[in-house]
């Protein structure tokens, strides 16, 4: 059975086709190809969220993940995230989970606060 996609790789949005031989069509450049594959055997998706600032009042600081991690534990790390609570002031780049759930991802700040 053939599935199909739509490729966020780059912004040509090529639709892609994979059959369950993994052959995929459609796709302009390679990217598009391992895109395809990857979604089909082990889709990963980079995680983008806040967390409280325990210092500031009604603040948040964004996070993200250093990499992508699979699909079906989104929510398990959204919920770890959801544990913990940072302290200002806070810099790029500061690891604040490391190695999230044993997925090789840590969580990041991607917002200075003074």
């Amino acid at each position: 059975m053939n599935k199909e996609f739509t490729c966020i790789v780059c912004p040509r949005g090529c639709h892609l086709i994979i059959d369950d031989q993994l052959n995929v069509t459609g796709n302009s450049c390679p990217r598009g190809a391992l895109y395809a594959k990857s979604e089909v055997t082990h889709p990963t998706r980079m995680i983008t969220s806040s967390v409280r600032v325990k210092n500031r009042e009604d603040t948040l600081v964004s996070v993200k993940t250093s990499i992508p991690v699979p699909k079906e534990l989104i929510f398990t790390i959204i919920k770890e995230m959801d544990k913990i609570s940072v302290e200002a002031p806070t810099n790029i780049g500061d690891v604040i989970i490391k190695n999230v759930l044993n997925t090789g991802a840590d969580i990041v700040i991607t917002k200075n606060i003074k």
